[in-house]
């Protein structure tokens, strides 16, 4: 089938964030009468559990019991207060995308791609993120933007990847989606949709040999991915040409 649509996952794909996500959750603690930390370790561990209000309430069952009964009622404030300093911290200090996805976004975008994103994480930490790093109209390179906080379910059920194909008004085989978890791998391959992966700091020993292929990132013309597995062998930069090459293969399969 033709490829009609490209659908990003935010956190870890579009750019390192978890730690900004990791910062912001350490700094807002404080401010609810926790004493909670979250080092490197520990929220590798947590980012097993997608959403954040999920990883508060899998945080508090399997190292804070006790502290249940007072959390408990105060989660989606928490994280409310989260989001808030996340948004805050990212509009004064900005961050990078990762390799080639200004570039692919751009492409896709001239080519006539439609562009959507898929992700667990809330509205405002999306457009902070794409105001930040791509400009102040970049919300409107997206036709769809399905957030965490519209579904169910979150990765890796597909609840929100079949969200996005619901208003692209597309079937699964007429896109491609870009994750960086076993997660979102395993969301976008229930949905129907063939799936390529770029490994990122949080992610790079997660086993995603479900993506029908898996690089180190998107690739520029000077800096290339590297290939870990899957198609794109030879290949130097993810680019429109490419995806629509595989398209037109039987290799280019949800699996």
């Amino acid at each position: 089938m033709t490829l009609q649509a490209i659908i990003f996952d935010v956190d870890g794909t579009l750019a390192e964030t978890e730690e900004e996500h990791r910062r912001a959750f350490n700094e807002t603690f404080g401010s609810f009468g926790l004493d909670w930390h979250w080092d490197r370790r520990l929220y590798a561990e947590l980012l097993r559990v997608t959403g954040g209000k999920e990883r508060i309430r899998d945080y508090v069952s399997r190292h804070r019991p006790a502290e249940a009964g007072r959390v408990e009622p105060i989660v989606g404030e928490i994280h409310r207060a989260k989001t808030d300093r996340y948004v805050s911290n990212l509009a004064a200090d900005g961050i990078a995308l990762r390799p080639g996805v200004a570039r692919l976004i751009r492409e896709a975008a001239d080519a006539g791609l439609r562009l959507a994103i898929a992700t667990t994480t809330s509205l405002p930490n999306v457009k902070i993120l794409l105001k930040q790093a791509l400009g102040p109209d970049a919300l409107g390179l997206f036709e769809v933007i399905a957030a965490g906080d519209m579904v169910e379910a979150k990765k890796p059920a597909p609840d929100v990847y079949l969200l996005a194909l619901d208003r692209l008004g597309l079937p699964g085989q007429a896109c491609v989606a870009i994750e960086d978890s076993y997660n979102g791998v395993m969301a976008a391959r229930r949905a129907g949709i063939p799936t390529l992966a770029t490994t990122s700091d949080y992610t790079r020993f997660e086993d995603l040999r479900y993506a029908m292929g898996v690089l180190s990132d998107l690739g520029e013309p000077d800096a290339p991915f590297l290939h870990l597995g899957g198609i794109g062998a030879g290949e130097r930069c993810v680019t429109v040409e490419m995806l629509r090459r595989y398209g037109r293969s039987t290799t280019l399969s949800a699996g």
